[in-house]
């Protein structure tokens, strides 16, 4: 192994106490690296970076992030076991293959060291100096900036869910973020007065002080509501307090307009505060990378590509605690209105309410979908409450979205090694309500289990055009061909178990329009229907698309 370069003069000397696992991963980010293993947890320190040349034998120091240079795949397992002989930190590799991090992960979790997977295109030097300038140079100082945009989203979100118009304060009572109001007739003097000046105004402020609101929204994480007062210019509005534990961040206020606020409007208050306090804790770039971070763990684990203990160490969860996870995905978008931007918008409207339903709720968008991880769930709670939450958020963005969204409730599984499990069903039931034939919004295996098995037997059937019948193939494309609608009326003659009447109905013809069709199709294909498999197999392949089923 080389020794540590020497710094350049007038460079920072490297820490000495070392910097946390945690942290580096915070700073260099996904673009760079991957956390695949951490068996000793995010906060092992890490004091320095050396670089394993392959010439090298394999050694390493205390507190190393060693760059495995040249070793890919599994020829960096000797640099695993080295490393974790010397209590180096952290190790990090290329990987050619993605079937190759399943051993570098079980041999680092046997030498107790991270393990690290560097992006095929990132150059080692780059990786290098960036490491070095992490543990090396110091930190920020603390600036109370906040995180503007999040916060002007989270206010828009809330508006929408409460009917109401927000600001979110900090506990100065200077305006952080709000939402829009397109009409101003609505806006009560206090909310104007305060966006205005960025500050709520003393005369009002004596006032809510004098009432106690301000008293119990330091104290309490309960929704407070502030009566009317039109001699005062107030209209009526809820508030909650924003608070980390007994510290109080800030506050969220929601003001009445011309219409009630929304029946659940103290929940979404609920959910917009712990929301809201994830966002105040830290200064911009901390958060920033810790969102990053906790995202990417969770996704690793959602995927199966981590394992779960480097996400229960980050965030505190027990391994062992019952877990589920949901699925959501969205229809096409109202008018005038992208599906990104909607995504975003539903995206927004999924993490208030999971947020006020389950504290230790993670959320995840992965493609074209929201996923939800449940960790922590009391033993033994009902498939009835985790439903009746789903149901509550597609209603909510049914309503105030104008976005259909639909989505699929994962086993409970016994801890969070088996989430991949829990995703994986959720895929499930998500692709056979996307392929038609469940008319349900949210559904859960056992309410969709014959939907689901037929879906995947026809993703099957779709996929491998050697397991189809040639001779059904071959009547779909004499009905594209001659613009006939044999197959269609087979299909319904099977549905409807052979009887003619109800299965003419069905397709609006005559009953001898029909029996004449299904003996065509009979006399061009040569299939018999009174064979049960010959029956079974055209029901499953005849629902194929038609340019599947004809090729």
């Amino acid at each position: 192994m080389s020794t540590p370069q020497t710094p350049s003069p007038g460079s920072p000397p490297a820490a000495v106490s070392g910097l946390p696992l945690r942290q580096l991963l915070m700073s260099l980010g996904e673009p760079l690296v991957e956390l695949q293993a951490a068996p000793a947890g995010l906060d092992v320190p890490v004091r320095d970076v050396a670089i394993l040349d392959p010439e090298d034998p394999a050694t390493a120091a205390p507190g190393e992030l060693v760059l495995a240079i040249g070793a890919r795949g599994r020829a960096a397992l000797p640099a695993l076991r080295a490393a974790g002989r010397a209590r180096a930190a952290a190790v990090a590799v290329k990987l050619d293959a993605p079937g190759q991090a399943d051993a570098l992960r079980e041999a680092a979790t046997d030498a107790g060291v991270a393990l690290l997977s560097v992006r095929r295109e990132t150059r080692w030097e780059h990786l290098d100096s960036l490491a070095r300038a992490v543990i090396a140079g110091p930190d920020a100082p603390e600036t109370p900036e906040h995180n503007a945009g999040d916060l002007f989203s989270l206010a828009q979100t809330v508006s929408v869910l409460t009917g109401g118009i927000v600001s979110i304060e900090d506990t100065s009572s200077r305006v952080l973020a709000y939402s829009r109001s397109s009409d101003t007739d609505e806006v009560d003097d206090l909310r104007r007065l305060s966006i205005l000046g960025w500050q709520g105004p003393e005369p009002y402020l004596s006032k809510l002080r004098e009432w106690g609101i301000f008293q119990h929204l330091r104290s309490s994480d309960s929704v407070i509501a502030v009566e009317p007062h039109p001699e005062l210019g107030l209209r009526r509005r809820l508030a909650i307090g924003i608070r980390a534990g007994a510290q109080p961040l800030g506050t969220i206020w929601v003001q009445e307009g011309a219409r009630p606020l929304a029946p659940l409007a103290e929940q979404a208050l609920v959910g917009a505060a712990r929301v809201a306090a994830a966002q105040l804790v830290r200064r911009r770039r901390e958060l920033s990378a810790d969102v990053r971070l906790t995202r990417t763990l969770l996704t690793g684990l959602l995927e199966g590509s981590t394992g779960p203990q480097s996400l229960a160490t980050h965030l505190g969860l027990e391994l062992r605690r019952p877990a589920t996870v949901l699925a959501y995905a969205a229809g096409s978008p109202g008018e005038g209105r992208s599906l990104e931007l909607a995504m975003g918008e539903v995206t927004g409207l999924i993490s208030v309410h999971t947020a006020a339903r389950h504290r230790s709720a993670l959320l995840a968008p992965i493609e074209s979908r929201v996923y939800v991880l449940l960790p922590e769930l009391p033993a033994g709670l009902p498939m009835t409450t985790v439903r009746s939450w789903a149901q509550e958020v597609v209603a909510a963005a049914g309503e105030h979205l104008g976005v259909r969204l639909r989505a699929a409730i994962g086993s409970t599984v016994d801890g969070l090694a088996a989430v991949p499990e829990s995703r994986a069903q959720a895929d499930r039931i998500l692709d056979a309500m996307r392929r038609g034939g469940v008319d349900l919004d949210v559904a859960a295996l056992i309410d969709v289990q014959a939907e689901v098995l037929v879906s995947e037997v026809l993703a099957l059937l779709q996929d491998r055009q050697g397991l189809r019948d040639p001779r059904l193939s071959a009547l779909t494309a004499y009905d594209r061909r001659h613009g006939t609608r044999l197959a269609e009326s087979v299909l319904a003659w099977l549905d409807a178990l052979g009887e003619v009447r109800v299965a003419a109905d069905s397709l609006h013809i005559h009953p001898n329009t029909l029996r004449y069709r299904v003996r065509r199709a009979e006399q061009l294909t040569g299939i018999d229907l009174a064979q049960p498999q010959q029956r079974l197999l055209a029901m499953l392949q005849l629902r194929l698309p038609a340019e599947e089923s004809g090729h």
